[in-house]
């Protein structure tokens, strides 16, 4: 009987996505026994920078498909959006189960919509892509980078050090902690993160048994938008810590799919959304449609 090793990072919400993996493998393949390997990354280590400062998002991600590679685990379960557009060579993203919410949501510290804080309210997030889309909407606002897993910001929110802070809902309510939500953005206030609310379960290319496993947790709707936003994104050769956005949705047969690119401040925004049937190049042809009106200047601000 085959021990398969599952790789994880250490954080309340990797874990929980991680054991979410395990048991709909263990009940699809009772036979079969898995183990967790937990691991701190880079991304989990530096905390008292934003990521774009040192680079990227890839840092949650670089020690795990090391241990892939290296045959020290099996597979491993990611959170989409943290992955950059390309695999290194030799591993695959060869599931992608059905995605959680996948938008964005404001928990303020006196419960206050983001219409309702007061101007200079200070606001926290890690990432350029929701603080430019908050300043888009609220220049008076103040944003601050803040790092660390759930529990951490909640906390130094509690503590007064931010008057409300930036997180993905599905986050929060994989470990349950939806009440703690005070307003949900919908898609026309904030694009969110490309692949956001969906996992990524990545193993090697060679090892053909664990593809057919993890195919049986595959949703195939989930993969395609995706595959739209990862094109749209990798036209940019872009890694997610860009105030870069994009969001597919299926609609009947065809793919409706919105991209978002900003300067970091949010005083210039590039919004356009686009139709089509074929997931990549959906993504390329409106990612070069944004490219003509002025994209790449944008990016070549931050």
């Amino acid at each position: 009987m085959r021990k398969i090793i599952v790789g994880s990072r250490k954080s309340r919400l990797a874990l929980t996505q991680t054991n979410w993996v395990i048991q709909q493998l263990e009940q699809k393949f009772p036979h079969l026994t898995f183990a967790l390997e937990t691991m701190t990354t880079k991304g989990d280590r530096i905390l008292n920078v934003t990521l774009s400062k040192v680079g990227g998002k890839g840092l949650f991600v670089k020690e795990i498909e090391n241990a892939l590679l290296e045959k020290k685990i099996d597979l491993a379960v990611h959170s989409m959006k943290d992955l950059p557009a390309q695999n290194p060579e030799g591993l695959a993203i060869v599931a992608i189960p059905r995605r959680e919410n996948p938008f964005d949501c404001l928990i303020s510290r006196n419960g206050e919509t983001l219409d309702e804080l007061p101007a200079n309210a200070v606001i926290g997030t890690s990432s350029l892509r929701r603080q430019a889309q908050v300043l888009a909407n609220r220049p008076d606002l103040q944003v601050k980078p803040i790092r660390g897993n759930i529990d951490t910001r909640l906390r130094r929110l509690r503590q007064g050090e931010f008057d409300g802070i930036l997180l993905a809902t599905a986050g929060l309510r994989r470990v349950n902690w939806q009440d703690q939500i005070t307003q949900e953005f919908p898609l026309s206030l904030m694009v969110p993160a490309v692949g956001q609310g969906a996992l990524a379960i990545q193993c090697r290319e060679e090892d053909h048994e664990m593809i057919d496993l993890l195919r049986s947790i595959h949703h195939d709707e989930t993969a395609r938008c995706v595959r739209a936003e990862r094109a749209f994104l990798f036209s940019f050769q872009g890694d997610c810590h860009l105030p870069i956005a994009g969001y597919a949705q299926k609609e009947g047969d065809s793919i409706r799919l919105t991209g978002l690119i900003s300067s970091p401040d949010g005083k210039k925004v590039l919004r356009k959304s686009m139709i089509g049937t074929e997931e990549e190049q959906l993504g390329q042809a409106l990612a070069e449609q944004m490219i003509r009106l002025g994209a790449k200047d944008l990016l070549a601000t931050v």
